[in-house]
């Protein structure tokens, strides 16, 4: 496995030598400062093609790699740890960077230009949503979320909600002009973006333990919801019928998820069947959602996971590693591994859809 120390350069190659074909880490990336010091990645993004990523460190620094062009380059100091990163849908040399202070900017990374400046929320910000016409985005911190207009930077709308009921993630469905507003009680509210009427809420399951939702992921079709959160329990939600359709438990070892992502396919129309799931042991396990099958799996004990971003075409996944380091997994060579007995070595038989009454939850509009 090749190691890039990308050092305090400002650009360069992503690997010296080409990949070895079957290798699913193609590369680690880290970043060595002054002393020797290590200087910890803090979050990856995709753009839209899914060929290239942004990646902040703790220093401030945004690097954009281009995984097709095989080359790195800094794009802005920032001066301060980035919380959420995302590229702007409709320019797509503009992305926008949620900092340490609470504060969101909009650089050109051809320029490093700053386009704008966006202030209002007094919490971190945990997520950065933008709408798939790229026209607005949404931004989440624990006690508000807040709906920018990307061509004004204005602010238009404001969400506020009860102390005592946290704001987990507030984000657009793909091709739609629906907000999904998900809260630390398993609540899930559906909004209108442009007026922020109440479209329905999905209701709570009365049957079971209690998740306490805090991840969540959807499909690219916009019709299947995620959720996971305190529980090695899973729920999969039909937004059309707005039915629960499925509960999944996940191997015992699996006590936390703290991120969902499902895995695009060129072949699927955009109704993911695979679904990551990244757990507090530092694995991200891959699941057939149909079937309740392992798939594959990346990090492990040693090498754990914090973070992970899917490139939206689903040929890599970008993984910050618990000490700092980036890997760039091919996915081609993660599912050409499913011949190997991972999974009895890695316990995942006891995956399956738990014999509930799921299919009789009745659907609850507002």
């Amino acid at each position: 496995m090749e190691v890039t120390d990308i050092g305090n350069k400002e650009e360069g190659k992503i690997w010296h030598r080409k990949p070895t074909p079957g290798k699913s880490v193609l590369v680690t990336v880290v970043r060595t400062a002054q002393q020797a010091k290590t200087v910890r990645f803090l979050q990856v993004a995709f753009d839209t093609t899914g060929d290239s990523f942004l990646a902040g460190d703790h220093h401030g620094n945004i690097y954009v790699f281009d995984i097709s062009r095989n080359r790195f380059r800094l794009v802005q100091k920032t001066g301060q740890a980035c919380t959420s990163l995302a590229f702007s849908l409709r320019r797509t040399t503009e992305f926008l960077v949620a900092l340490a202070d609470y504060t969101i900017k909009c650089f050109d990374k051809d320029t490093k230009q700053l386009v704008s400046w966006m202030r209002g929320h007094e919490g971190a910000v945990s997520s950065i949503s933008v709408h798939s016409s790229g026209r607005y985005a949404i931004t989440t911190s624990s006690d508000t979320a807040q709906l920018w207009d990307l061509d004004t930077f204005q602010r238009k709308r404001k969400l506020n909600i009860r102390q005592s009921v946290g704001i987990q993630r507030v984000f657009f469905l793909p091709l739609s002009n629906t907000i999904l507003s998900c809260f630390s009680d398993d609540s899930i509210f559906a909004w209108e973006s442009d007026t922020l009427f109440c479209k329905y809420q999905l209701p709570v399951p009365d049957c079971g333990p209690r998740i306490f939702y805090k991840a969540f992921a959807v499909t690219r079709d916009g019709k299947s919801l995620a959720a996971g959160g305190r529980s090695n329990l899973l729920h999969l939600w039909c937004l059309d019928t707005k039915q629960l359709l499925r509960v999944i438990q996940m191997p015992t070892q699996v006590r936390t998820v703290r991120q969902l992502e499902f895995l695009p396919d060129s072949f699927d129309g955009g109704a993911s069947q695979t679904l990551g799931v990244l757990s507090q042991d530092g694995v991200m396990r891959f699941i057939n959602i149909h079937t309740c099958k392992l798939l594959f799996h990346v990090g492990s004990h040693d090498e754990s996971i914090t973070t992970v971003a899917v490139s939206p075409n689903g040929r890599h996944i970008v993984a910050i590693m618990d000490n700092g380091s980036v890997n760039i997994y091919s996915v081609q060579s993660l599912t050409q591994e499913l011949n190997k007995s991972c999974e009895m070595k890695c316990g995942f038989t006891d995956l399956y859809i738990i014999p509930s009454t799921v299919t009789v939850i009745k659907s609850s509009t507002v």
